[in-house]
């Protein structure tokens, strides 16, 4: 037992009901530490389920570092590589010159990869769609796009985009967690870091997946926390009867019984951390608790039999599917409007190294409906002005052929130097094209637009400064755009 007598006037001092003791400064501060502690867990655990990321990540849902034009975001991800030079990037010269040979001059020594990479021939393709302009804008679309070309005065087409992944893998990565590697952050995941949630009875970052599709595999770590907080993952929302795994209560245990259960447990947490101070404690506690809410939130949101049927013939025939790309796209609208703020959709198989012309005429007949549909009907509900719409995949395609070239069949291999994505709403300029191509579509000729300067353009329209949502790991401050990264001032709005 330490002496009961007071303490010198050098040593640390603590006080409490007993009379003054000596302790050690560690000890002190030790003791201190957990009281804070403690105090920060009577916070998150708080009814108030929102409250728990905000907490973690010292920002609120309404402290920014600058006024936000967005609200929410809808990431239409194209898994596969969509080839801009059929869809976005009218090349007449690749008509004109069609099975000629790339000029050397063009290429530039660009490495290709082993599926082209030892051809004997590498052809130029022109695009076998016919191209138009659009709107007041005049923006170039081809004719796989119909409806698409009815919004084109809502988008802002971004076709000079580039990066340095040449294949699936680290490309979507890239593209979904600003780096080629995995384990690290996912962007919804920063978002949710950063900004915290609006709805207590919904994930702030939902995922959705096109059931039924081929393609590059699509795993968790797109949508992971990586060395965040666990509570920032991405919670993937599937078609069927569960929309969450795991979710429902077994049989014989009512929504009463879980309750008392998950008070007990949040007991035990808290006697868990009141010894070690760890934040995983904490997320474990968020996490249960937004489980418990969507017990009774996920049925309602997914729950597609309340929409009018004029709503399901705007998105498409697939809109009474659940699960199809028109289906995620009204869900992913219903998400919005509950507050979630960033809902990720991922649709597969734009990969098109043989049979492009067939395969490309697919993908689009599934997406391009439901994808205008989406834009016109936040339109139309007052949602899209701070809501921000993002299509486009992890690279483009090339502008010659890969494999044998024969009069109706065709294919294009990766191509990273450029491709096109557009946005809409949420802050961004209706009815721009920025950036563009060469004549061959191959480099490009003006305003190049990296994957980090693109995070860091949504970061910007959410209020949040790139350099300065941070986060501490092994050292380290780690960013979503890493040590990189401008705002693209001119597409703003």
């Amino acid at each position: 037992m330490p002496p009961m007598n007071p303490p010198p006037s050098d040593q640390p001092r603590c006080t409490g009901h007993a009379p003054w003791f000596t302790m050690s400064r560690r000890e002190c501060l030790n003791r201190l530490a957990v009281g804070l502690g403690g105090m920060a867990l009577a916070e998150l655990l708080g009814r108030n389920a929102a409250a728990a990321p905000a907490a973690v990540a010292g920002l609120r849902p309404d402290r920014h570092h600058f006024a936000p034009k967005a609200k929410r975001i809808i990431y239409l991800f194209q898994s596969g590589g969509p080839s801009q030079l059929d869809l976005f990037d009218h090349k007449p010269l690749l008509n004109q010159r069609h099975g000629e040979q790339l000029p050397d001059s063009v290429r530039g020594g660009q490495r290709l990869t082993g599926m082209s990479g030892n051809q004997s021939s590498i052809p130029i393709v022109g695009s076998p769609f016919t191209f138009a302009q659009h709107g007041r804008s005049g923006a170039w679309l081809s004719d796989l796009l119909p409806h698409t070309a009815k919004i084109a005065d809502e988008l802002c087409i971004i076709r000079s985009m580039h990066t340095e992944s040449i294949n699936h893998g680290p490309g979507v990565t890239f593209m979904q967690t600003g780096s080629q590697i995995p384990g690290r952050p996912s962007f919804g995941s920063w978002l949710d870091y950063g900004l915290g949630s609006e709805n207590e009875n919904l994930p702030s970052f939902v995922v959705l997946i096109t059931k039924d599709k081929k393609g590059q595999p699509l795993t968790s770590h797109l949508w992971g926390a990586g060395f965040l907080p666990a509570q920032h993952q991405g919670v993937r929302f599937r078609s069927g009867r569960d929309p969450v795994l795991y979710l429902g209560n077994p049989p014989g245990v009512s929504p009463e019984n879980r309750r008392l259960a998950l008070d007990r447990l949040r007991e035990l947490h808290e006697h868990q951390f009141a010894g070690t101070p760890d934040a995983e404690i904490s997320a474990r506690i968020a996490n249960y608790e937004m489980a418990f809410n969507l017990q009774t939130s996920v049925p309602e949101v997914t729950d597609l039999k309340d929409e009018p049927d004029h709503v399901f013939a705007e998105y498409g025939p697939d809109a009474r599917k659940p699960g199809t790309y028109a289906a995620n796209c009204l869900l992913a609208r219903r998400l919005a409007e509950r507050g979630v703020k960033f809902i990720q959709l991922y649709h597969q198989d734009w990969d098109h190294h043989g049979g492009l012309p067939d395969g490309i005429k697919r993908e689009c007949q599934q997406t391009d409906q439901a994808t205008a549909a989406l834009v016109t009907d936040l339109k139309r509900r007052g949602l899209l002005d701070d809501t921000l719409v993002v299509w486009g995949g992890e690279f483009g395609r090339t502008n010659y052929c890969q494999g044998l070239l024969t009069a109706g069949n065709f294919g294009r291999d990766h191509h990273p130097r450029c491709f096109t994505i557009w946005m809409a709403g949420g802050g961004v300029k209706p009815g721009l094209t920025y950036g563009e191509t060469d004549e061959y579509g191959y480099n490009i000729a003006r305003d190049p637009v990296h994957i980090h300067d693109l995070h860091a353009t949504i970061l910007h329209l959410f209020g949040l400064d790139h350099e300065r949502l941070t986060y501490k790991f092994q050292g380290r401050r780690y960013r979503l755009t890493d040590v990189f990264g401008r705002v693209l001032t001119d597409v703003l709005a």
